[in-house]
Formats: structure tokens, sequence, C-alpha cells
């Protein structure tokens, strides 16, 4: 913590910056990790106990009304609903074949839930790809810094070298551990929503063979 607040106070505008931006990527990533992992696990079970709900129930409309009770995250309601509604009359949608409607409606449906599951999948590998570098970038920076200052004061030996570029490697390790858990968070996730999109994407078929047959 020493060499943290020695750092800050010895760095100029451009180290502070990066140990502020740095520092932005940290808070943002953790809050998405805990956003996300919340969120996921909550749709994981929503799908797990939603869905035999809704085949076990007598009919449609039974069973979204079972569903809503159980689907938090609105994940299978909006394919329930582009299945069972009809194109606006006088649309091109409506001039479509009725399978090419149904078709059509549950694609759009299912891109907008899998959106919603995506949601802070590309902060979370922007943040994983981009800080290491970001601290690298404030250790070069700080080591210029530090030989600039050490050679101005005339002093040039290893004892004054080695402490402000001990200090400015702080940088790198501050990008690592920024890095490696948005990292393994983005893979666990995608992990995750590859597993939910498999359900829904099935889901989605299922509805499509039970309109269509209706």
């Amino acid at each position: 913590m020493t060499e943290l607040i020695h750092l800050w106070q010895a760095g100029d505008g451009v180290a502070r910056f990066v140990s502020l931006l740095l520092l932005a990527m940290s808070v943002s990533c953790w809050v998405l990790i805990f956003w996300r992992g919340w969120t996921l696990a909550r749709a994981r079970t929503d799908l797990g106990r939603g869905l035999p709900v809704f085949w076990a129930a007598a009919d449609v409309g039974q069973g979204r009304e079972q569903l809503a009770r159980l689907d938090r995250g609105a994940l299978m309601l909006p394919l329930i609903d582009a299945a069972m509604q009809d194109s606006p009359a006088g649309t091109l949608a409506a001039s479509a074949q009725k399978s090419s409607q149904l078709t059509r409606r549950l694609r759009d449906a299912l891109h907008g839930v899998l959106g919603g599951l995506n949601r802070g999948q590309v902060v979370l590998a922007t943040i994983g790809a981009t800080a290491p570098f970001v601290g690298l970038f404030g250790t070069v920076w700080g080591i210029y810094h530090a030989l600039l200052s050490i050679s101005s004061a005339g002093n040039f030996s290893l004892d004054k070298v080695a402490g402000p570029v001990g200090e400015a490697l702080i940088m790198t390790a501050a990008g690592l551990a920024v890095a490696i858990p948005a990292v393994l968070a983005y893979n666990l996730f995608g992990k995750w929503v590859a597993a939910c999109e498999a359900e829904l994407e099935g889901f989605a078929h299922d509805l499509r063979e039970l309109a269509g047959g209706a």
C-alpha cells in the first residue's frame, strides 16, 4: 500500500490517468462479474424449472400462466408469445406463409432474449484484452519518468534506479490483476450462455412444431 501511495505521489498526469483507468476497469469488471453471475445463474435455474412445468401443462395458456411465475428473466415467455400471436394484418409480415411468419417471429424473439443474455460480455472481453497493455504502458511511462528524474538529479546508481523501476512495475501487475478475472469470467459466462442458448433454441423449435401443428 505504501508503494502505491508513493507511486501516485511521484507520478505525473499520465501515470495517474493510467492508474485511474485501471481502477475503473477493475470496478467495472467486478460489478459485471457479480451482476452477470447472478443473472446467468438465475437464468439457468429458471430454464431448468420452467421448461418441464410448461410441457406438463394441459394447454399453452395454462403453461404460460404457470411459467410466468418461474421465468424471472423473461427468457421463455417472449418465445411463447411469438409462437401464439399473429402478424399484424395488412403488413408484409402477414403476407408470407404461416410457417414463415412463425419462423420469423420466433427468430426475432430468440435474438432478443439471447441479446439480453450476452449483455456485458463485450465489456469483459475488452477489459481482459486491454488491461495488460494499459498496465504495461503505465510501467514503461513510469520507468521513463523515473529515469528522467534520476538523470536530472545527477545521481545515477543502481540503488537509485531499483526503487522507482520496481514501483513502476506495479502497473504491470495491476494490469494483470484486472485482466485475469475478466478473462476467466468471460470464458465461464460464455459457457453458461451457450448452455442457455441451446435450451432456448430447442424450446423455440418445439414451439414451432407445436404452433405449426395446431
